[in-house]
């Protein structure tokens, strides 16, 4: 299992290059001490996917990757938030959850917009599959 350690030893690194050049990325996890478990459990995650893949478990392994993906989604929210952007020159001009969200009655009117929308992608998919379902069957007509 000589990738398990490899993995692993990428991982530290990375989140020590992380700690060392992008300091505010874990001023969240100092000021919040339980959210240190994400990253452990990360670090398991990353470790258990060699794991089940020696052992045959490929859904497991599957599994695993999926979670070490979304806690990366979920740390890297955690180490930007509130920003979405950040400016690089002056961090004033960085666009933000607060100054990037949309009013209330555009919000309201999309809410309106996707209960309409919804019901006839949901209709139109459904359609579709009953019209194209069974197995394709290749005969003279075929090409």
């Amino acid at each position: 299992m000589p990738q398990c350690g490899s993995q692993v030893i990428c991982y530290v690194v990375l989140t020590m290059a992380t700690m060392l050049y992008a300091p505010y990325m874990v001023e969240r996890l100092k000021l919040y001490p339980l959210l240190f478990l994400v990253p452990v459990i990360q670090l398991l995650a990353i470790a258990n996917i060699p794991r089940c893949i020696t052992k045959g478990w490929d859904f497991f392994a599957f599994f695993s990757s999926c979670g070490a993906i979304v806690l990366f989604m979920f740390l890297f929210g955690l180490g930007i938030f509130p920003n979405l952007a950040l400016s690089n020159p002056d961090p004033q001009y960085s666009l933000t959850v607060y100054n990037a969200c949309s009013s209330q009655k555009t919000l309201g009117i999309m809410l309106i917009i996707a209960l309409i929308g919804m019901p006839i992608v949901l209709a139109y998919t459904i359609s579709i599959y009953w019209i194209f379902r069974g197995k394709v069957k290749i005969d003279e007509h075929s090409y």
